[in-house]
Formats: C-alpha cells, sequence, structure tokens
C-alpha cells in the first residue's frame, strides 16, 4: 500500500554480547520512514543511533553476537529473524550505506571505478562494460570533475571530499529506495560538509529515496531532514517533524543539543553552552529516565519507571518525558 511506511520500526531493542560483557545500545525505539523522506536520528555519541540501524542487516562486529527484539520491516517484509543471504541481498540493493569515514570503507588497492562498477554488476546484473558506463553516469552525478580520469584513481590520490562522494556514488550503484548515512561528513572540514549536505539533499529528492540521516549535530538538521527523532542512552527522546521540533523543543534533552549550538550573534570567546553531567553507562538497565540525573526540572517520577513516548498537544511531535507531559517544564 502507498500509505505505509518503507521502514518501520516498532520497540526495537538490541542486546550485544561479547566474551566479557552485555551492553544494551537500543532500547525499545519506534519510528518510521516513508518513500522520499529524510529521517534525522540524532544524539550524542554512545546513544544507540548507528547500533539502531545496522544491527538488523547484520552490520555488527566480528566476535559481537547481536540479540534483537521487536520488529522492523522494510518494505512489508520482517528484517529480525531473516538469514544472512536473505539479509545479504538487500543491502547494497534495496538498502544503500554511505559509512562514516569514506578512508576505510574504500579498498585502498582497487581503482575507483572497478569499485563503483562491481556494485552495479552485483545488484543490477550488469556486463562489465555497462556496469564501467554507470560507474561513469555516477561519478557526473556526485559532482565529480573529471570524472573519467577519477575512476582510474585509487582512494590515497583523491581528497577526503572526494573520497566520501566516492562512497556516495557506491551507495547509489545498486540504485537503492532506502540510504542510511551514518555521520557521512565527520571527518570532513566545514566547507566541504555543507556541500556534501547540499548533495545528499538533492540526490534524495531527485531519485525519490528515503533517507536516515545519522549525525549527533543539530546544525545539520534544519535544511536536510523532514523528521527526527532525538536519542538518548538507547532510547527515544522526541520525535516529530524538523520544523517543529527545532523551534519548539519540548524534552529537555532537546533543548540542550540545540542551545549547545553555536550561534552568529555569539561574542567572541564566549563559553561553550553544553549539557552538565555525563550520559550513563549502558552496562546496567535504566530504570527510570535516562536523562532524570542530568535534567534540571527532573521529579521524582522522572526516576521511578521509563517514561512512555506520549503525544504532545501538536499530535505530530512525541515526547518522553512525565514533567513535560503534565505542563511543568518551563518554556
Amino acid at each position: 500500500m502507498q500509505n505505509e511506511p518503507l521502514l518501520s520500526v516498532k520497540n526495537l531493542t538490541v542486546d550485544l554480547l561479547t566474551a566479557k560483557s552485555a551492553l544494551r545500545p537500543v532500547d525499545g525505539v519506534s519510528y518510521a520512514i516513508r518513500q522520499g523522506q529524510c529521517l534525522a536520528i540524532v544524539g550524542e555519541s554512545g546513544s544507540g543511533k548507528t547500533v539502531m540501524n545496522f544491527a538488523p542487516l547484520g552490520l555488527m562486529p566480528t566476535g559481537v553476537t547481536t540479540n534483537l527484539s521487536g520488529l522492523v520491516r522494510f518494505e512489508g517484509q520482517e528484517l529480525i529473524g531473516l538469514s544472512e543471504p536473505e539479509v545479504r541481498k538487500l543491502r547494497g540493493k534495496s538498502i544503500g550505506f554511505i559509512f562514516q569515514d569514506p578512508m576505510s570503507a574504500l579498498n585502498p588497492v582497487r581503482r575507483i571505478g572497478r569499485q563503483i562498477a562491481e556494485m552495479a554488476e552485483l545488484h543490477l546484473n550488469m556486463s562489465p562494460r555497462a556496469a564501467e558506463a554507470r560507474a561513469l553516469d555516477l561519478v557526473k552525478l556526485v559532482g565529480i570533475s573529471d570524472p573519467a580520469a577519477r575512476l582510474s584513481q585509487y582512494p590515497h590520490e583523491l581528497s577526503g571530499g572526494l573520497r566520501q562522494r566516492i562512497v556516495i556514488a557506491i551507495a547509489l550503484a545498486g540504485e537503492p529506495k532506502l540510504l542510511i548515512a551514518d555521520e557521512p561528513t565527520t571527518a570532513l572540514d566545514v566547507t566541504v560538509q555543507a556541500q556534501i549536505l547540499r548533495l545528499l539533499k538533492d540526490l534524495q529528492q531527485r531519485l525519490n529515496m528515503a533517507m536516515v540521516l545519522i549525525t549527533h549535530d543539530m546544525g545539520v538538521v534544519a535544511g536536510a531532514a523532514d523528521n527526527i527523532v532525538v536519542m538518548y542512552a538507547a532510547r527515544a527522546a522526541e520525535c516529530g517533524p524538523v520544523d517543529k521540533v527545532l523551534v519548539n523543543p519540548r524534552h529537555p534533552y532537546t533543548r540542550g543539543l540545540i542551545n549547545a549550538i553555536p550561534r552568529r550573534d555569539d561574542p567572541i570567546g564566549s563559553e561553550f553552552r553544553g549539557l552538565p553531567g555525563v550520559p550513563p553507562t549502558l552496562g546496567a538497565p535504566i530504570q527510570g529516565c535516562a536523562f532524570a540525573p542530568r535534567c534540571e526540572f527532573a521529579v521524582a517520577a522522572c526516576t521511578r519507571a521509563r517514561p512512555p513516548m506520549v503525544p504532545t498537544a501538536d499530535s505530530n511531535v512525541c515526547v518522553a518525558c512525565p514533567v513535560v507531559n503534565q505542563g511543568k517544564a518551563a518554556a
């Protein structure tokens, strides 16, 4: 059905088990994204953003046992419980990936053209000649100058910004319906960050893809995403349309993230507006609100039980905060 989300995640919990430890980096998170939309998932490092998207697709490190519960449906197909060969059919073709570090995402001993072309051969059953032609088209699509010459180069011969554009081209080679971009601008300077974000948004709209943009930076969200999920300590704190959440953040954590963004009118040498305290350790279950120890509005109810995601007066926005939902938090 056209009204069905392309990707639907309901009450997803992920436990990571090693020989020495057990962690729960994702704890009962729900969200959805439709074709042609961009969803931003925002939060501090370690909040569970990447694991939430990679674990259901079998992209966790070797040696880590992953236990998942909940529902993760892509085009109506349940992903949890699929075999590795079944998941492999989705990765790269139906779901493309852009990883944080473009250098480690590329094979340093293979030419750029071959790395793009092999994705087209694998997922679109193209001949080598047709795949090479598609590689050239993709390099042009992502805005790289002198594309024919770039195809014969190795990753180390390119700048960080060009390498990231190549990673984007590889992600698009299989014509995915969903693109997961994991911190795609982390290793780039500010000017190149803006270029990559504009490119991703343009490609997402032109190709009518859905895109999940994973980031720790609230500043990159406004012009790129339609909806947002704010993550804190493995849980969703707030979600809704980007324009409503950024203009009128309800959850104290969301407010803290937005307040930490530097402003143009800040005097030179202004003190950094950070959040007090540190995130909790995820090795032990959290009984109440994970943000309560750092929250100036916390009350006794915040520590007794986990707050559910509750629609606000604007029903398009949901917040997991008992103080906000009782109307007691400062505006």
